[in-house]
């Protein structure tokens, strides 16, 4: 089993591993080593190795945002024309119809891409993006009580800020259906978009960015450049910090944008990111962030005797 702390801490590693080549079978006569490397660098039938390539670059981000926001939109001019009032201001978004359709959002921006950026990368988007789900399975009893108790530290510290008394997050929690249909989204499906969204394309695109507007420009440095895909630290950290602000930006809208929130949700983040790189995986990331995520809404359940009593979240 994989520790997050093992004795030597792994050397910084690409996100996405070289593609090896692939090789036809040829009948030919035997070749020695010593010939086919100095008369056959690549035998008949094998093409040359692809250099090392650098995914998802700064591009594969912006157009997985682009993605969603078509989805998105589409799912605005829906809502608009089957439901005129709600444009007009009129009559205010069934919590549901709000919930329901950011999840399909999701749901199709994921299966799209994951069809799309194969032919982009040549290689599986699971790979490209470096879900890695062994490195989940395998530490499944370290990171989910990691996440429980980073939610249970959390919630104690937020316990102790001022919030307002009404935040946009209240009017999901007026009725019991509400509240499973806002548990289901926020347990499952939106840890795994944000994390594809922020530690699989987020985190990398911009490390990627760094090291290229920090790269001396001398033809030594793009050779060296070209001829491996690895990331230097100062671009993770750089990267990680950005990412987290976003996250933690992204939530603001749910809270008001209570400042105290904003920097608890950033360092969540950090931890998040420190995980997957620590693990390479997203899938990683992702399963603390469910754990994360459930445990508030088990304290939740719990405190409002299986969402029988709403009443009993008001602040």
């Amino acid at each position: 089993m994989s520790d997050l702390t093992p004795n030597s801490p792994p050397s910084v590693r690409p996100f996405a591993s070289e593609e090896p080549a692939v090789t036809v079978p040829v009948f030919r006569p035997p070749i020695s080593p010593e010939d086919q490397t100095l008369f056959f660098p690549h035998v008949e039938g094998t093409p040359p190795p692809e250099p090392p390539t650098r995914i998802p670059h700064l591009g594969h981000a912006l157009l997985f945002l682009a993605i969603f926001g078509s989805f998105f939109l589409i799912q605005l001019l829906l809502l608009g024309l089957s439901h005129p009032a709600i444009a007009s201001g009129k009559v205010s978004v069934s919590p549901k119809l709000l919930i329901g359709g950011q999840g399909l959002v999701y749901i199709a921006t994921v299966a799209v891409s994951w069809f799309l950026f194969p032919m982009l990368w040549k290689r599986s988007f699971a790979e490209g993006t470096q879900l890695n789900p062994d490195a989940a399975r395998r530490n499944f009893l370290r990171l989910v009580p990691m996440g429980l108790i980073m939610s249970l530290a959390v919630q104690s510290i937020t316990s102790l800020i001022s919030v307002p008394k009404e935040i946009p997050m209240d009017d999901f929690f007026h009725t019991a259906s509400d509240v499973w249909l806002v548990t289901f989204f926020g347990t499952l499906v939106a840890p795994l978009f944000e994390e594809i969204l922020f530690r699989g394309f987020l985190l990398p695109a911009f490390a990627i960015a760094y090291d290229w507007l920090s790269l001396p420009r001398t033809p030594a440095a793009h050779e060296a450049w070209h001829s491996n895909n690895k990331l230097t630290r100062a671009s993770l950290v750089f990267s990680t910090v950005l990412t987290s602000i976003l996250f933690a930006s992204l939530h603001g809208f749910q809270t008001a944008f209570t400042w105290q929130v904003l920097v608890i949700l950033f360092f969540v983040s950090l931890v998040l990111s420190y995980v997957r790189l620590r693990l390479r995986s997203v899938m990683a990331s992702t399963l603390m962030h469910v754990s994360y995520n459930a445990t508030i809404f088990v304290f939740a359940f719990v405190a409002t005797d299986g969402y029988r009593h709403l009443e009993k979240l008001a602040r």
